[in-house]
């Protein structure tokens, strides 16, 4: 099972793309993770007349958008800036608008912040809803980053067991080809 893990900062020792690569240490036996980081940088300027149809797309574009088809799920942790997403990641979800790889793709959301990112949480759901992007609420965490420790491993054995059963829940949602849940995340951990 092929898992595109993303991440929304640009940060060269990012949270939560160390976020991203404590999950794949620790994900079920075959799933395995593709990394999409520090490309976001490379995404240009989203712009409606280069993404008409019939169009080839800027190959940075054309890059994630291939990633994403080829991809059996999602996983996206993003930081939370001014009580919203990056606008560099929004510009990467601008870009897949009008393409449709997310559509009925699972998609789980595991965001830290100093804060917590829940009102990342908040901005970036209904964005992803519109796209027809299939949300596993049950896969959703969002928490502070004092959880992560130096390394960039998951601090405590109890956050370690939600994100296990975060992935779990991301895994049955790509067997059984659909999610569904409550519409906040399944936990937030202070």
């Amino acid at each position: 099972m092929q898992i595109l893990a993303i991440s929304g900062s640009l940060k060269a020792t990012s949270t939560n793309s160390a976020l991203l690569r404590a999950a794949e240490a620790i994900a079920p036996a075959g799933m395995h993770f593709t990394f999409f980081d520090q490309q976001i940088g490379e995404l240009p300027h989203f712009r409606p007349d280069l993404d008409e149809e019939g169009m080839t797309p800027p190959p940075a574009v054309a890059a994630l958008r291939s990633l994403l088809a080829e991809a059996d799920g999602v996983l996206i942790s993003c930081p939370e800036y001014a009580h919203g997403v990056p606008g560099s990641f929004k510009n990467a979800l601008d870009w897949i608008v009008s393409s449709g790889e997310l559509s009925g793709k699972p998609v789980a959301l595991l965001m830290a912040s100093p804060s917590g990112a829940g009102h990342a949480w908040t901005a970036l759901s209904p964005t992803l809803r519109v796209m027809e992007a299939d949300l596993v609420f049950e896969a959703s965490l969002v928490f502070a980053r004092r959880h992560l420790d130096g390394d960039g491993r998951l601090a405590d054995a109890g956050l370690e067991a939600e994100v296990r059963k975060a992935l779990d829940a991301l895994a049955i949602a790509i067997r059984d080809g659909q999610a569904e849940g409550a519409p906040l995340p399944s936990g937030i951990v202070k």
